[in-house]
């Protein structure tokens, strides 16, 4: 079984297509600048890297050139026909409280995700553009749609409430939703594999620390707590955005500066975090270089970062009452060996206790532990398409 995976962004469309039957990638590739005069596709199969410049108008016309022209290509084509694909699964953002699970794609299911849009206002029209132009360009293919936020919909209510007034959330859907769901899931789920334990048996906190990054409490196998609210922007500093902030911040600066709710909503998700302390990057390895030059922003930025993480993995102990595992992932996770270093030493009280050679490595499954600590942690590389074509798989099945 083939199954075709689909991530689209607004003016992206990023795609794998997958052998179910060894789980392993036959080819994938990024769709870039949809709609502008130089968009253009860059292919990674068979160890190579090929950028194709090919300017498309929409979704719909990127789509038909990855089918016909790559996936079926004479040069590049890894199919003979469309009809070896399977199905077709999409990564969705925000499924809002309607889904706890993958979905497959119906008239309904559509309207549920365009209903959430006030939510993920960037995120979900752009998959739904990608659902729509697959419905034009192969209107038999099966689709399942996964969600980020469908993992977190098992949190008990006094973890994704907000201390408002309960018309806000009755009214207008105001409560922690989370996000990287299929990260954190995945993650878990791997953890438990590699230590041959019962996942219902572990008390896990995962940490997806990327660009955007959120820590996650994982207790029977389900989420119980997340970093992320309402929104990405909520949660532990990031690379650019805030994290969480006393909202009067919000409203004291806006009154100040005389600046609009989107100018806000621009400083706190592309100017702040990392980038807004050290004044140098929203990219970790330039912090870390300025850092070791005695820049004193640089410094802080880290300390800061690696503190917040380290009281979220500290703070959600209560929510999971205890914690056997630690797990780092995504590209800051997987490949920043001293930030991992810096949150684990903040954690030393807990019995943390890491070995340096262990953890001297880049984007390796592995336990970087000490034989002596309390809590395991591992490194382990997240696989979220895995996940969606498992999880889209196993219902076209059904």
């Amino acid at each position: 079984m083939k199954i075709l995976v689909l991530n689209c962004g607004s003016s992206s469309l990023k795609y794998q297509l997958i052998d179910m039957e060894t789980e392993t990638v036959i080819t994938k590739g990024t769709y870039e600048r949809i709609g502008m005069n130089n968009s253009f596709i860059t292919i990674k199969q068979d160890e190579e890297k090929i950028r194709i410049e090919h300017p498309v108008k929409n979704h719909e016309k990127a789509l038909k050139f990855v089918f016909e022209d790559i996936l079926m290509g004479e040069k590049y084509g890894k199919i003979n026909s469309l009809s070896e694909i399977d199905a077709i699964g999409h990564r969705i953002v925000h499924g809002g409280e309607k889904f706890s699970k993958a979905a497959i794609v119906t008239d309904e299911v559509i309207e549920n995700i365009r209903e959430v849009i006030p939510l993920a206002p960037l995120h979900n029209p752009a998959a739904l553009l990608g659902i729509e132009a697959c419905k034009s360009v192969v209107p038999n293919m099966p689709m399942v749609v996964v969600f980020d936020t469908a993992f977190h919909q098992t949190m008990p209510k006094e973890s994704y409430m907000y201390p408002l007034p309960y018309d806000f959330y009755e009214k207008y859907k105001v409560r922690k939703y989370g996000f990287h769901g299929t990260s954190h899931r995945y993650v878990s789920q791997r953890v438990a594999d590699i230590l041959g334990k019962d996942i219902k048996d572990l008390k896990i906190i995962t940490c997806h620390l990327g660009q955007g990054a959120s820590i996650c409490a994982i207790k029977d196998g389900k989420s119980v707590n997340t970093s992320m609210g309402l929104t990405p922007l909520g949660g532990i500093g990031m690379c650019a955005r805030s994290g969480d902030l006393d909202p009067s911040v919000v409203t004291y600066l806006m009154e100040n500066l005389k600046i609009s709710s989107k100018e806000i909503n621009d400083i706190l998700n592309k100017q702040s975090g990392v980038l807004g302390i050290s004044g140098v990057s929203a990219d970790f390895r330039d912090v870390e270089a300025a850092k070791d030059e005695g820049n004193e922003r640089a410094i802080l930025a880290i300390n800061m970062h690696n503190r917040i993480v380290a009281e979220y993995i500290a703070r959600y102990m209560v929510s999971l009452q205890g914690l056997d595992v630690i797990v780092f992932t995504a590209g800051i996770g997987e490949n920043q060996i001293r930030i991992r270093k810096g949150i684990c030493d903040e954690l030393k009280f807990l019995g943390v206790e890491i070995d340096d050679e262990k953890n001297n490595t880049r984007g390796e499954e592995i336990e970087i532990s000490t034989q002596n600590s309390k809590i395991k942690v591992f490194v382990i590389p997240t696989d979220e398409e895995i996940m969606i074509a498992r999880d889209t798989m196993n219902l076209i099945k059904k």
